[in-house]
């Protein structure tokens, strides 16, 4: 009982993250506290992680939800072999491929021709969520443009090389985890890390070569989270 009052507290505390250990024992006695703390923590990041997968958001909400629901009917056959963050992220992106690939397999193909409605509101695209709007907004439409560049060059990246750059680079998983994430010894996130970033370049070396020749913002704006890139760049 104090442990899920404690979760419970915690949960409600912005930033201040539970015992794992404690989360993990509500999670599996079904407390509604700890998984409304794990949704609050984990939805958001793992749909913009989806949604570098596919495309479309309603598609990416839907599989995010699909991955709750495996959370909650599998966290009974977690024994902390990796961390919990690793064990979901791992999850979400086995979901979000397999997807893709059932797609790539009947070749279905969306295209959306409709305004997003009511629905899609509370959606935050991760394009969205790179602009920083307290820039001036010469410098916003600059950080505008390379994010929407990166994440337009991103999606052209093969898997699964555009699967350990997102983890690496703009997730922020350390090369551990990532292995444990993708079921991969660490030489082979490497080099998949290396190819990826290879890719990336190669697609954005056209535009990157364009902005070279416009008179650039006094103050550069780099992408959060993406110091990497940059430097593969």
């Amino acid at each position: 009982m104090q442990a899920g009052t404690a979760v419970s507290n915690l949960a409600s505390v912005v930033g201040i993250h539970p015992d794992e250990a404690a989360v993990i024992e509500q999670l599996k006695a079904g407390s509604e506290e700890a998984f409304a703390w794990l949704i609050s923590r984990y939805q958001q990041p793992l749909f913009s992680l989806i949604y570098r997968v596919l495309p479309n958001p309603g598609d990416a909400a839907d599989i995010t939800q699909e991955v709750f629901v495996k959370i909650f009917r599998g966290i009974h056959r977690f024994h902390g072999e990796a961390s919990l963050r690793t064990w979901i992220y791992r999850i979400a992106l086995h979901e979000a491929l397999n997807q893709r690939r059932w797609w790539s397999r009947h070749q279905r193909r969306e295209i959306a021709i409709e305004a997003p409605g009511d629905d899609d509101q509370h959606f935050v695209s991760p394009i969205d969520s790179l602009t920083d709007t307290s820039e001036s907004p010469f410098d916003a439409a600059a950080h505008a443009e390379l994010a929407a560049r990166v994440e337009a060059a991103l999606r052209g990246v093969p898997e699964p090389f555009r699967a350990v750059v997102v983890l690496r680079d703009i997730e922020g998983f350390a090369y551990e985890e990532i292995a444990e994430i993708l079921k991969a010894n660490l030489g082979t996130v490497k080099s998949r890390l290396m190819r990826g970033r290879a890719h990336l370049k190669s697609r954005l070396a056209p535009y990157m070569a364009a902005a070279g020749r416009r008179p650039s913002p006094a103050v550069p704006v780099p992408l959060p989270h993406a110091c990497s890139i940059e430097e593969a760049l």
